[in-house]
């Protein structure tokens, strides 16, 4: 209970740091740009629960105990601040010179809410992956973990850990999440700054969010819908601006926050329901 306790104090801390960021982009930048950033954090931080229950798919898949998820997590959290600024930068370069590139943007992103929403999304399953098959044929590996290594060095050889595979993993699921969580913050901003900004700062609580719904997934277990309707508005969003309309940033916030919470508060009475049968 004190390790929850203690994951939620850091989760509280990145959150007060954003609304901080939030604040100081408003008054340099004006109150459109506080409200995109607000937008695209919200965006990015409930679109992120599904990327983490992946995480704990993966954990357990591989029976990762809690010490080691720690520097695993640590580390993609690291990568992922690199991939996702590579990502944004290219992905904001398309979109520059092809602008209609957001219309097909706003169609994957309903198709797929519309999946989260009936609970027909992919699932991963990381014992197949083909991102571990493939580490293991290109990098000298272990046959065993060892510890919370990457890489060691056995009779004068320098081998990785099949560790090192689950950080890849991790790396590549980021990446593929991404294709989703991008697109949906450039339906509120294109601004370089705001859209990674927004992104970082929800990356960097996931870490102890993880723990959190680790040991409180029971209770959040219908927050998939609310993920699947945002990606299904912000895909919304993005598509009827080939009409020439607009949805307003602080009407976008609205609408995320209120889902966000929706989700969250039915997710905790029904879940109250079922364990008092």
């Amino acid at each position: 209970m004190g390790e929850i306790k203690h994951a939620v104090k850091w989760v509280c801390f990145w959150v007060v740091m954003a609304a901080v960021c939030c604040m100081a982009i408003w008054f340099l930048m004006g109150s459109k740009s506080g409200l995109e950033f607000a937008a695209g954090y919200l965006i990015e931080l409930s679109l992120s629960v599904d990327n983490l229950f992946v995480f704990m798919s993966i954990f357990m898949t591989f029976g990762i105990k809690e010490e080691v998820q720690h520097k695993v997590l640590g580390w993609g959290i690291a990568g992922a601040i690199v991939l996702r600024f590579l990502f944004i930068f290219f992905g904001l370069k398309i979109v520059t010179l092809f602008g209609w590139i957001l219309y097909i943007f706003g169609v994957i992103l309903i198709v797929n809410g519309i999946k989260m929403m009936i609970g027909k999304e992919e699932e991963l399953k990381p014992q197949d992956s083909k991102i571990i098959k493939a580490v293991g044929k290109i990098l000298p590996m272990t046959d065993s973990f060892q510890g919370k290594r990457f890489l060691v060095k056995i009779n004068g050889r320098h081998l990785f850990t099949p560790l090192f595979a689950v950080l890849c993993l991790v790396e590549c699921s980021d990446i593929i999440f991404a294709i989703d969580s991008v697109p949906a913050v450039f339906s509120v901003s294109t601004n370089l700054l705001i859209v990674y900004t927004s992104n970082i700062f929800a990356i960097l609580g996931l870490r102890q969010m993880y723990f959190v719904l680790e040991h409180l997934q029971e209770r959040f277990q219908y927050v998939k819908y609310g993920v699947g309707i945002i990606l299904i508005f912000t895909g919304v969003k993005l598509g009827i601006l080939i009409f020439d309309l607009h949805i307003s940033t602080a009407v976008s916030i609205c609408i995320i926050f209120f889902v966000i919470v929706w989700s969250v508060v039915l997710s905790v009475i029904l879940s109250g329901r079922g364990r008092s049968k």
